[in-house]
């Protein structure tokens, strides 16, 4: 079963033209669970470009759902002020969708902007995945909060983690690999957030010559932050039982090479593939 996270760079740059250049990667790619954010709907659900969950959905086949974040104030400001144009974070799924929920995620004392966990219960071949997806605060001194965060996540997980899978966390949480927020969910290098939450990083299954950068994508951004791409997305996997039920087979980046000459993000993607078990592949 292939997995797939990808950060689609909102409303930003040439969206339409970027629009096609995502689908068409996901064509290629054919995830059969994908987790997004950054993900653009129209403030009312309505008007012709609607919500782009929706439509990627509709070309590709899938299910979806999507949380849309209830603080919008910042997004609309690096808009141009358009607040007909709301940002969140979506699912969607080859396979039925059994159960949807969103938990809100912390601030403290951070600029709140309205962060969410979404969760989606797949009807998955061999049982339900329990599949959760996210986007952090992005600020350069946001550790704190990110781990605030990610402590509200794990308990989410802990909350709806019932299948015939382990549960898979996925999205772009603005935090590469040795930070305090990766080492706390991943509960293998820490303690765990929560008891007994172990998941495992995709990333340590991927091939070691390949490159892993996953932000820092366009031009613009390595002139402004004078360095190569940053590993901030994520795939993580529970611990599979007896079965191999969901073990991670492979890890790799996708959705880094233009289409057509289009950039489609800023994001690369990353796409794990995960064992269907005893009896399949």
């Amino acid at each position: 079963m292939r997995v797939m996270t990808w950060n689609l760079w909102w409303r930003f740059g040439g969206w339409r033209e970027r629009r096609e250049a995502i689908a068409r990667t996901l064509e290629a790619e054919r995830p059969d669970v994908l987790g997004l954010q950054e993900v653009w709907g129209s403030a009312d659900g309505t008007g012709p470009d609607g919500n782009l969950a929706g439509w990627l959905a509709e070309r590709l086949g899938m299910h979806w759902t999507w949380s849309r974040s209830p603080v919008q104030d910042r997004w609309h400001k690096r808009n141009g002020g358009d607040t007909s144009v709301d940002v969140g974070v979506a699912v969607l799924s080859r396979h039925p969708l059994l159960e949807t929920a969103e938990r809100r995620l912390p601030a403290g004392d951070f600029r709140d902007d309205g962060k969410t966990a979404l969760y989606a219960s797949i009807d998955a071949p061999g049982g339900p995945l329990p599949f959760f997806t996210t986007h952090l605060n992005s600020g350069l001194g946001e550790s704190a909060v990110r781990c605030a965060q990610l402590r509200e996540v794990a308990a989410f997980i802990g909350e709806r983690a019932h299948g015939a899978y382990p549960p898979v966390l996925t999205g772009d949480f603005n935090a590469e690999p040795d930070f305090d927020e990766l080492r706390l969910i991943r509960g293998y290098q820490t303690a765990p957030a929560v008891r007994d939450l172990v998941l495992l990083d995709a990333w340590r299954f991927a091939d070691p010559e390949l490159p892993r950068g996953t932000w820092n994508m366009t031009p613009e951004e390595a002139v402004t932050f004078g360095r190569g791409p940053s590993c901030i997305d994520y795939i993580l996997v529970g611990v599979p039982d007896a079965s191999r039920r969901g073990m991670i087979r492979s890890a790799r980046r996708a959705g880094h090479l233009p289409v057509d000459g289009v950039q489609p993000s800023d994001h690369a993607a990353v796409v794990a593939e995960l064992s269907l078990g005893a009896g399949g592949a």
